[in-house]
């Protein structure tokens, strides 16, 4: 399983560049083409996948459309971690009512499911590529903050962490140096899970009309269009929906093995 995830994961970033390099036209309209099937005879090799219902390339606008996916979900990974890796941090190294105040704030987040408000902030700030990065950051830090406070709680009472801070370390120096370099493995295991979680995200807001906005391709998007012509051009849902359902799997199963590999309850 972990071959076929790499292999997976290797085969669309190498899609994303190919992409690049060859310049395609995800926006170009032909009009003798709409809801072509794909067909390995074609005269341009953009139809190979067939064309939507305006006579695009479907080829085209999927490759544009995971470059987006990619794009917002590593954006989207980094500032919730970040955000979340802080809070958490603070909140179980001091313990007390600076853990207590911004846990109950954690609370109040997680009350609500994750998706409901990105779609309400999503709503509010308006479609768009931008506000669509801030409608799932302002929602996506909650469990980095859980995650990290638990571990923190554990390890702030470590041998070496009382020895450092016995000796007179800083408060960022024992945790930059003492207590996050251990929860590195837990935090990358995690943000391989919320990458997956983001992309999905991602689709659902621009399935909705939340999200990227026409004509920029995104995955989402390109599903809300192909639902509407599943009996006449079944191909346009099929090949955006298991493309979607790949790169999901393959990314969860990697995040699968990351767990495993550095499971140290696992006895070999």
């Amino acid at each position: 399983m972990k071959k076929f995830a790499i292999s997976i994961l290797g085969f669309w970033i190498l899609a994303v560049l190919l992409g690049r390099i060859l310049q395609l036209t995800p926006n170009a309209i032909n009009l003798n083409a709409i809801l072509s099937s794909p067909s390995l005879i074609t005269t341009s090799a953009a139809y190979l996948l067939g064309a939507d219902d305006l006579g695009r390339s479907i080829l085209a606008r999927l490759l544009r459309g995971v470059e987006v996916s990619f794009i917002v979900a590593m954006v989207v990974t980094v500032v919730t971690m970040t955000i979340g890796v802080f809070i958490g941090l603070i909140a179980g190294f001091y313990g007390g009512k600076v853990d207590r105040i911004l846990m109950q704030i954690t609370d109040i987040f997680l009350a609500f499911p994750g998706i409901l408000l990105a779609i309400a902030f999503a709503a509010v700030l308006g479609p768009g590529l931008g506000n669509l990065i801030i409608a799932l950051c302002l929602t996506g830090w909650v469990t980095y903050a859980r995650l990290t406070r638990g571990q923190t709680l554990g390890l702030r009472n470590r041998q070496h962490v009382q020895a450092a801070e016995s000796l007179g370390a800083s408060v960022p120096r024992l945790i930059l140096l003492h207590i996050l370099p251990l929860l590195a493995s837990v935090l990358v295991v995690e943000a391989t899970y919320s990458l997956s979680s983001v992309m999905i995200a991602e689709a659902s807001l621009s399935f909705l009309g939340l999200g990227i906005q026409s004509p920029n391709a995104s995955w989402g998007a390109m599903l809300r269009d192909a639902v509407r012509y599943m009996l006449v051009a079944p191909h346009y849902v099929l090949i955006v929906g298991m493309s979607l359902m790949s790169l999901i799997l393959a990314i969860n199963l990697g995040g699968d093995y990351l767990r495993d590999k550095w499971d140290v309850r696992k006895v070999d």
